[in-house]
C-alpha cells in the first residue's frame, strides 16, 4: 500500500518501507545512453549496502554494537580500532558475476562497500572487545570500566 505518491514515473514507496530502494533517476528516460545502464543500474539501486544498520547500546556491563550484514562471511567484514577510541566497522559485498548468456528480470539484493564509525567513551575497556557473528547479525562487546565509587567517610561534628 503507498502512502505517498511518487512524482519521479510510477513508482510509490512509502516512508514506512525500510526496504524500499527506489532511486530517482534522472537520466532514465533521455534516449542517449544514460549513468544507468545495465551494470551502473543494477550498482545505484542495490546502493542500500552502504547505509547498513547499526544498533548500539549501553548496558551497565558493556557497550553492544549490533550491525546487519546479511549474507557476508566473517572473513568480509573488518572490526578495527583507530586512534585508540575510535571503532570501524567495515566489509564488502561483491556484484555477482553477469554471464552473457543469463537475463537478470529483477534485482534487489544489495551489493558494495560499508564503512561506519563510532567514537567510543573514556570508560570502554579497549583491551578487551570481542567480536561474534552469527545469522547475518554482527555483535561486537565492548566491557565498560567499574566505575568505582568514592569512599565516604563520615566525619564528626563537634560542638
Amino acid at each position: 500500500m503507498s502512502l505517498i505518491p511518487s512524482f519521479f514515473g510510477n513508482r510509490r514507496s512509502s516512508i514506512f518501507d525500510t526496504f524500499s530502494l527506489d532511486v530517482w533517476d534522472p537520466f532514465k528516460d533521455f534516449p542517449f545512453s544514460s549513468p544507468s545502464s545495465s551494470l551502473s543500474r543494477r550498482s545505484s539501486e542495490t546502493s542500500a549496502f552502504v547505509n547498513t544498520r547499526i544498533d548500539w547500546k549501553e548496558t551497565p556491563e558493556a557497550h553492544v554494537f549490533k550491525a546487519d550484514v546479511p549474507g557476508l562471511k566473517k572473513e568480509e567484514v573488518k572490526v578495527e580500532v583507530e586512534d585508540d577510541r575510535v571503532l570501524q566497522i567495515s566489509g564488502e559485498r561483491n556484484v555477482e558475476k553477469e554471464d552473457k548468456n543469463d537475463t537478470w528480470h529483477w534485482v534487489e539484493r544489495s551489493s558494495g562497500k560499508f564503512m561506519r564509525r563510532f567514537r567510543l567513551p573514556e570508560n570502554a575497556k579497549m583491551d578487551q572487545i570481542k567480536a561474534s557473528m552469527e545469522n547475518g547479525v554482527l555483535t561486537v562487546t565492548i566491557p565498560k570500566l567499574e566505575v568505582k565509587k568514592p569512599d565516604v567517610k563520615s566525619i564528626k561534628i563537634s560542638s
